[in-house]
């Protein structure tokens, strides 16, 4: 599923936020929303001022109370709508997933050895099910024997096959993949309803999503400043009686309603709802919103170093002669002894081989026999068909190798692979016959732009710690190549755990990412535990946080789409309350200017009427929310800085925007209003 696909607005999730803006003004839905439900109680009370213009004593216009009236029921829908089609994506992405979740045929194997067709419904944990190419994997398991190319585009959108293997960290496989090659046992981990696919469902829906401690915060600030308008309203109209002033209960409501800060409190839900969404966009299911807004005040990133700063696979990345052993001469034998290699080193060989001039016709040798690597020997090669034998593997094993078979060690060996050790790199002795030729040199290489991304995630404020379990001096080369921050060689979980403590005993919030079980402690114990997906069972639900692409370096988006959730919410607060000044300038001076004249001096709008001034008002407090659902829901652009920096940047643009916004909105609606002699 492409990111356009999923990011985008269709009609038909238009046409069912509209619905569910309707549905969600229930009282007991309201209620959540202290502010909106302000309003809505306001909407009550003008609606009844409309019906009955005399219910709280004395005669009301009935035209006017049915005009706020109108209003306010209007500002209530646009908050709801807000809200409804932030949710509205998430459920659309929930749909996706449920598209995968299949009710198909699983073979189970049974304890007398003989198999059985049953519904994946039917499976239980501990079931063990035999998966071919070409079938669905019935629910989520771990591969207890074979290995196999597997299809996940249904769940992650991506079209590339992965290999899965019995052991290891790669073996958890997912309800609703398919099996391109081989064949395999899978053992069943989880019982209907409960499996992986089924809690992404649920989380994506949103029917569990929790505030987060720094959106409580800013709720009970909007229900203080609420409460504050409220009293201040409710004073106002014994003043203005003493003042011989009549206002209306409808301009009151209108006052109120305007004071408040309903633009922030219409947005609140939709800007929460709409992090989850974008990290989803970036194939990141978040178990909740407070693991996205923690992502956002992340001062330290743990990553492993295999897989994640770089390709995991050693590459050859030279071939260094030792002796008198001519270059030409070792190109050539080292790409002999990997012509049967299939592993990522073994290819590697192939490659810079290629790169150096060897041709592959050169290589060809019908009749040739594979030497298989082991561990009791360490090394593998080729015997050709000439009678030459060919090795490649540690170099105390060819060492001891040549010794057994009369030869000689060149005397510039152990310096040779002295050096390759201090780069950092690993060296592989090539040997024909009972003559040691030289070393290939075997490079865990960077992941190409790390630096760049570790630069810029230290201009976010973040500092990086790389985990290895490598020597110190590999570790320290890798680290100076990608050039993260800190490193920890020859790591052990509980390492991983200690330095994760060890920073949030400092008062501060750490991410980590991991796909082995080893990785599992460390990943609960962080505030922000990003799991692959095509890692072990254990990981995933141990983090907070799945990448269905698996791919470790997805942390730093995480990390920008949680600052940007956090920007944009205070953003958007504080335009909130920066545009009640205006309404101070419309309102105000429209209350009492009839009883006291020299209130004129304060519509510095120049508003026509009284009731223009506060219609004007309210029409605006109404229209700025659906205006501002795009900023909402797509949040404010994140450019590292530093907090001072963006402070003032935020003050300038949303602060002093929303003081200047509301003057031009206000106005244009009066211009509108008195033009069409509405009022």
């Amino acid at each position: 599923m492409s990111r356009e696909r999923k990011s985008a607005i269709s009609n038909e999730l238009l046409r069912v936020a509209i619905i569910d803006s309707f549905k969600k003004l229930d009282p007991r839905v309201m209620v959540k929303n202290p502010v909106m439900f302000v309003v809505e109680v306001g909407f009550v009370v003008t609606l009844l001022l409309t019906l009955m213009p005399s219910l709280f004593g004395g005669a009301s216009d009935p035209g006017y109370n049915a005009v706020v009236s109108v209003i306010l029921f209007v500002t209530i829908l646009f908050a709801n709508f807000a809200e409804a089609l932030a949710e509205g994506r998430g459920k659309a992405q929930a749909d996706s997933l449920k598209k995968t979740r299949k009710d198909t045929q699983a073979t189970v194997l049974l304890k007398d050895g003989s198999v059985k067709q049953v519904s994946s419904t039917e499976l239980r944990k501990g079931d063990i099910v035999i998966v071919e190419a070409n079938e669905l994997i019935p629910s989520d398991g771990e591969i207890i024997e074979g290995i196999a190319s597997v299809d996940e585009s249904a769940i992650t959108g991506e079209s590339a096959p992965v290999i899965k293997e019995s052991g290891g960290d790669f073996s958890s496989v997912t309800g609703g993949t398919r099996v391109i090659s081989d064949r395999i046992k899978v053992q069943i981990t989880t019982d209907p309803g409960e499996s992986f696919l089924d809690r992404m469902i649920n989380l994506v829906e949103g029917a569990k999503r929790q505030k987060t401690p720094n959106e409580i915060a800013l709720n009970t600030l909007l229900v203080s400043l609420t409460l504050i308008f409220l009293i201040v309203c409710t004073t106002l109209q014994p003043i203005a009686s003493y003042v011989n002033a009549a206002i209306p209960v409808a301009t009151l409501i209108a006052l109120l309603v305007c004071l408040i800060p309903t633009t922030i409190g219409g947005l609140l839900s939709a800007i929460g709802i709409a992090g989850m969404d974008r990290v989803t966009q970036f194939n990141v299911i978040a178990t909740s919103g407070k693991a996205v807004e923690a992502s956002g005040d992340i001062n330290t990133i743990i990553l492993d170093k295999t897989g994640t700063i770089t390709h995991g696979n050693r590459m050859a990345s030279s071939f260094t002669p030792v002796g008198n052993v001519k270059q030409e001469e070792l190109n050539q034998v080292a790409a002999l002894s990997s012509i049967y290699d299939d592993t990522p080193e073994g290819r590697s060989v192939i490659e810079l081989a290629k790169q150096l001039g060897i041709t592959l016709t050169s290589l060809e040798c019908p009749g040739a026999e594979s030497v298989e690597f082991k561990a009791e020997t360490r090394m593998s090669g080729t015997n050709l068909p000439d009678g030459r034998i060919i090795r490649k593997g540690a170099v105390d094993a060819i060492k001891a190798y040549i010794t057994a078979l009369g030869g000689t060690i060149p005397g510039d060996l152990d310096d040779q692979t002295a050096k390759i050790a201090t780069e950092g790199g690993t060296p592989l002795a090539v040997a024909e016959g009972n003559r040691i030729l030289g070393l290939i040199y075997l490079k865990d290489t960077v992941k190409p732009g790390m630096k760049e991304r570790f630069e810029e995630l230290r201009r976010m404020g973040i500092r990086t710690i790389m985990c290895t379990g490598d020597n110190p001096l590999t570790a320290a080369t890798i680290a100076r190549e990608a050039g993260v921050d800190d490193f920890i060689a020859e790591a052990k979980p509980e390492d991983k755990i200690a330095v994760i403590r060890r920073e949030q005993a400092q008062g501060k919030l750490v991410a980590m990412t991991g796909d082995g079980t080893n990785d599992a402690p460390a990943l609960a114990q962080a505030d922000v535990g990003l799991a692959m997906n095509s890692g072990t069972i254990a990981a995933k639900e141990a983090a907070n946080m799945v990448d269905l692409d698996s791919d470790p370096t997805k942390i730093i988006e995480v990390v920008a789409i949680g600052k940007q959730l956090l920007m944009t919410r205070g953003a958007l607060t504080t335009f909130s309350i920066a545009n009640d000044i205006a309404k101070y300038f419309a309102i105000i001076p429209a209350m009492f200017m009839l009883a006291i004249p020299q209130m004129g001096a304060c519509n510095v709008m120049g508003l026509a009427t009284p009731q223009s001034a506060i219609l004007s008002a309210l029409i605006f407090n109404a229209v700025i929310i659906p205006l501002l659902i795009p900023l909402a829901m797509k949040g404010v652009k994140y450019v590292p800085m530093s907090a001072t920096k963006l402070l003032t940047r935020n003050l300038f643009i949303f602060g002093l925007g929303g003081i200047i916004v509301p003057f031009i909105g206000i106005k244009l609606i009066d211009l509108v209003l008195s033009g069409l002699h509405l009022v």
